[in-house]
């Protein structure tokens, strides 16, 4: 994504850097070559932000046509609330206390240029607080009226406001953020979007392992996207991309749920959607589903304590059960006999008012249909561990796990059956990229789960397809940014 530096009078930017372009407010608002010019980020440095200024109408126009303004119309309006301001900023009070601990004015002007400040204790709060507001300059009034910290207010600061002994720091920061996103040589073109990949470096058990995620950022480059590992503590940074693709565990009351939250708010092409994750989430809900629509699963029942008793007439034992957001086999048990069964059920139904009861069908291995925008895209078999009847095992005190085989099959090579059964199933959930479980059992097979956020591990489910497996995840964003950028989504 090309930039594009908007002032007031370009003279008042001091740097001429390869990729970063330098426009007059009036040239942007007015000149019918950035009408329709594709993939821009805008930052905004003019010197006035208020309503109907040209500062004002440079973030507005910009959002209107696609492009990618820092800062938004809503960041502006919100700055003009200090009551708001505050409001935002209420969980930076650890690092504000900390970071003026040693100060012995009561108040204090923080400039923040490009996430960083001359003042070297306030470097994560000045960062924290450009993630927030995303305005590329700005200026924080903080106050200490009975021995504690608060911001009592943020501005955009202009250019020219900039102190002299400051500037050259400004430049220095202004510099790193540029070349941080637009590198001055490059061997490929310039990428057209952004894509932020969320994951979670100390997770056991990742959605994708880190060569996987290489993988996809290698794949992400070749068409021109910029893929760029993103973490928890980059929310607020959501609006620097186009797209997010969630490769951490999802779960409702989880941060990945307001990450996908967030950024389909913000109008980002998002995977796992929102949606999926409430409905891939909770097998209460699922069973509801799969079973309205007439797809095969085992023997099903919800439980509640009203009806604990007829667990055994119906499925028998020994069965399954399962907390409703299980998820890599945690929350799933198997009851051997009615004294545990009633035990298990009982424990589980002290976390949720409604579990799911399987029949119990021992296999081998279960089939993972891997299924991406309404189409198959890979298949595997994932065994069980050894010696265990789920393909993971956890350990007493789930420290540590062991896993069974996955073992890539080509989709021609797999039942057709099964494959039609996983796209059925997926279709129900939506449009987005799931890992359907299957059992083959007694002549015929039934879905166990639809997964969102699918495993994809280097090795694995990449066996059949390797690098292409990536690029058709890659080149599906592609499409949905480029359709929704031109209003055909």
């Amino acid at each position: 994504m090309s930039s594009l530096v908007v002032v007031n009078d370009p003279g008042d930017w001091p740097l001429d850097m390869a990729g970063v372009a330098v426009s007059s407010a009036r040239a942007y608002l007015s000149d019918p070559r950035f009408d329709r010019a594709p993939s821009l980020r805008v930052h905004n440095l003019c010197s006035s932000y208020r309503y109907q200024t040209l500062g004002y109408y440079v973030s507005l126009l910009a959002e209107a046509r696609g492009h990618k303004p820092l800062p938004r119309v809503r960041t502006i309006e919100d700055m003009h609330s200090q009551p708001l301001v505050r409001h935002l900023t209420e969980g930076l009070n650890k690092s504000l206390q900390r970071a003026l601990s040693h100060q012995r004015a009561d108040s204090f002007d923080l400039d923040v240029y490009f996430g960083r400040s001359v003042a070297e204790r306030c470097g994560h709060l000045s960062g924290q607080l450009f993630n927030l507001l995303q305005a590329p300059l700005l200026r924080a009034r903080l106050e200490r009226p009975n021995g504690h910290w608060h911001i009592r207010g943020v501005r955009p600061l202009a250019v020219h406001e900039i102190p002299a002994e400051h500037r050259a720091f400004m430049i220095r920061a202004a510099t790193q953020f540029f070349t941080g996103r637009s590198p001055r040589v490059r061997k490929r073109p310039a990428p057209l979007y952004d894509l932020a990949i969320l994951h979670d470096p100390a997770n056991p058990e990742p959605a994708s392992d880190a060569a996987a995620l290489r993988k996809f950022v290698k794949a992400a480059e070749l068409l021109r996207v910029r893929a760029e590992l993103v973490t928890e503590a980059d929310l607020d940074r959501l609006p620097e991309f186009d797209a997010l693709f969630i490769r951490d565990t999802t779960f409702v009351n989880h941060y990945t749920y307001r990450f996908s939250r967030r950024a389909l708010a913000e109008g980002l092409v998002v995977i796992d959607d929102p949606e999926s994750i409430l409905k891939c989430n909770n097998k209460v809900y699922l069973a509801q589903l799969l079973d309205r629509h007439g797809v095969p699963t085992p023997k099903t029942l919800l439980v509640r304590r009203d009806n604990v008793e007829r667990i055994v007439p119906t499925l028998g034992l020994p069965c399954v059960l399962k907390q409703p957001d299980s998820s890599f086999s945690n929350g799933v048990v198997k009851a051997e006999s009615e004294s545990d069964l009633r035990a298990r059920v009982l424990d589980l139904l002290d976390k949720s008012e409604l579990i799911v009861a399987q029949e119990y069908l021992p296999t081998e291995f279960d089939w993972r249909i891997g299924i991406l925008n309404q189409r198959p895209l890979f298949a595997a078999k994932y065994f069980m561990a050894p010696g265990h009847w789920q393909v993971i095992k956890h350990d007493a005190a789930k420290r540590d796990h062991v896993e069974g085989p996955t073992v890539a099959v080509a989709l021609s090579e797999v039942p057709k059956k099964v494959v039609k059964l996983g796209l059925r199933a997926a279709n129900l959930i939506g449009d987005g990229f799931y890992g359907v479980d299957i059992k083959e059992a007694g002549g015929g097979c039934c879905v166990i789960e639809v997964n969102d956020n699918p495993n994809v591990d280097a090795g694995n489910e990449d066996g059949v397809l390797e690098d292409a497996l990536y690029r058709a995840v890659m080149e599906l964003f592609v499409h949905r940014i480029q359709a929704r950028r031109w209003g055909h989504a």
